[in-house]
C-alpha cells in the first residue's frame, strides 16, 4: 500500500488542462476522499469507481483510508470522465497495477458500475490538450479511438472494461468485455436540408456582378461584408455559396474545428478532421446562449463557435 499517479485532462470550454490524479492508500478511519475542488458530479464518482473495481474482480483497499487529490487544486474540475484515472491510480497505490506502467499515459473514460466503460464528450480536445503537454499515449473508450487518434504522434488504446486496462498494465491476455455503446450525438438533431449547401457553387447566381465581386474579395482577404437590400434579392444565396469559394482549412484550423465539434457533440469521428470551412446562419430569433454557447459545468459550443474558420452569416 502506497502512493501512486496518473494523468487525465480537464476541459474548460474548448482548452484542455493536464491533470495530476494522486492516490494515496494508507492506514487510518476507512474512507475514501476525494479532493481538488471536484463538483458533485465527480464526487459521486467515488461510489461508480469502487463498484466498477469490485464487480470487475479486482481488489479494492476497502480496510484503507483511501484520499484521492486532483491537481492542480485550485482548478475547478467537473464531468465523468475523470472514473478511469482515479480507479487506475488507486489500484497502483494498493499495488494491484505496476506503477511503472502508467508513466507518461493519460486516462480518459467514464465507468459503469459493472466495470464497463462508456464514452464522453470532448476527447478530442483533451487528447490536443495531454499531446501539447509531451503525453504520448492515451486510453480512451473504445468507440473514440479514431477521434483521439486524429491528433498526430500519440498512441491510442482503446478499451471496453476497467478489466481490459488492468491487464493491459500488467501485460497479461486482454479478457473479453461487452462492446462500449457509442458517444451520443446531436447530428440527429440536424436540419436535412443542411447537405444542400455542399452542391452550392457561385457560379449558379446569375448576374449580381459586383455583389459576387465583392463576395470573393472579403473571401480572399479574410474581411467582413455588410449585405443590404430588400427581401428576395440574393443576400442569402450569395452569402451561403462563400463557402464554396474559401480554400480549405489548415491543419490547426481543422483541428481546432473538429476540436469544437466534438465539444458539441456533432463530430462523425468516421469522417475524420473537418477539412471544408463550415457555414452556420442563426435564425434570428436565437437565443444569447445559442449564439456564444456556455453553460454551468459542461461548456457547449454556441453556432458561432461552430463557424470557426469559415463563414459566420447573420
Amino acid at each position: 500500500m502506497g502512493f501512486a499517479r496518473t494523468h487525465t485532462v480537464a476541459l474548460q470550454g474548448a482548452v484542455g488542462h493536464l491533470i495530476d490524479v494522486q492516490a494515496d492508500v494508507s492506514p487510518g478511519q476507512v474512507g475514501t476522499t476525494l479532493v481538488g475542488r471536484a463538483d458533485a458530479t465527480l464526487a459521486e464518482g467515488r461510489d461508480r469507481v469502487r463498484m466498477a473495481v469490485v464487480n470487475s474482480r479486482l481488489e479494492w483497499p476497502s480496510t484503507r483510508r483511501i484520499t484521492v487529490l486532483l491537481s492542480p487544486a485550485d482548478l475547478p474540475k467537473t464531468g465523468t470522465h475523470y472514473d478511469l484515472a482515479i480507479a487506475v491510480a488507486v489500484l497502483a497505490a494498493a499495488d494491484v497495477v505496476p506503477r511503472g506502467a502508467l508513466e507518461g499515459t493519460v486516462f480518459i473514460g467514464e465507468l459503469s458500475l459493472d466495470g464497463g466503460l462508456r464514452s464522453v464528450p470532448g476527447v478530442l480536445p483533451m487528447v490536443l490538450a495531454a499531446s501539447r503537454r509531451g503525453v504520448r499515449c492515451v486510453v480512451v473508450p473504445e468507440p473514440q479511438a479514431r477521434e483521439a487518434a486524429m491528433v498526430p504522434g500519440v498512441i491510442v488504446l482503446g478499451v471496453r472494461s476497467l478489466g481490459q486496462v488492468v491487464a493491459e498494465l500488467r501485460d497479461e491476455e486482454v479478457p473479453s468485455a461487452p462492446p462500449v455503446p457509442d458517444p451520443a450525438s446531436h447530428s440527429y438533431l440536424g436540419w436535412r436540408g443542411q447537405a444542400r449547401l455542399d452542391e452550392l457553387d457561385m457560379s449558379d447566381l446569375v448576374g449580381m456582378r459586383e455583389a459576387k465581386f465583392a463576395a470573393e474579395v472579403a473571401a480572399a482577404g479574410g474581411h467582413h461584408l455588410l449585405l443590404t437590400g430588400p427581401k428576395g434579392c440574393g443576400k442569402t444565396s450569395l452569402a451561403e455559396r462563400i463557402p464554396g469559394i474559401l480554400p480549405d482549412l489548415d491543419a490547426e484550423e481543422s483541428v481546432e474545428l473538429t476540436a469544437i465539434r466534438s465539444l458539441a457533440g456533432s463530430l462523425d469521428p468516421a469522417a475524420g478532421l473537418v477539412r471544408r470551412p463550415p457555414y452556420s446562419a442563426p435564425h434570428h430569433d436565437a437565443t444569447k446562449p445559442s449564439l456564444v454557447g456556455g453553460g454551468s459545468g459542461r461548456v457547449q459550443p454556441g453556432l458561432i463557435s461552430q463557424a470557426h474558420g469559415g463563414v459566420l452569416f447573420l
